[in-house]
């Protein structure tokens, strides 16, 4: 997550679980898994149009390639509905963006992700 950094501190707590909740749900993710990053800004490290507000936040989320569409939809639609309830930023100062990439270019508990057994499914 990146945004200013009143802001994000401000609403660290409601946007962890807003965005952990909202991974649970749309892809039947594990609740104990929860890695996440806060990136706090100063203003002037932080450039974007005037109608997004202070509260303008970046959620990056990076996971392993396999999601369906479907599943991918349902997780946008989960985070904007849940950050705004939660830590009260609107739809309109929430972006998002999902990258995936195979396993095989993650290295995870000491081995490559490839190998690795999950607890959780992906290809949901």
């Amino acid at each position: 997550m990146y945004g200013r950094r009143g802001s994000l501190e401000q609403r660290r707590l409601a946007l962890s679980e807003a965005i952990h909740e909202a991974i649970m749900v749309a892809l039947e993710y594990p609740p104990e898994k929860k890695f996440q990053r806060f990136i706090a800004l100063d203003a002037f490290d932080f450039i974007y149009p005037d109608d997004r507000g202070e509260e303008y936040t970046i959620i990056e989320i990076s996971m392993f390639e396999g999601r369906t569409d479907a599943a991918k939809r349902a997780l946008i639609a989960e985070l904007f509905a849940r950050v705004e309830a939660k830590a009260g930023v609107s739809p309109h100062s929430l972006e998002i963006t999902i990258t995936e990439t195979p396993k095989l270019n993650w290295g995870i508990r000491g081995q490559n992700a490839a190998d690795l057994a999950l607890n959780y499914r992906v290809d949901v």
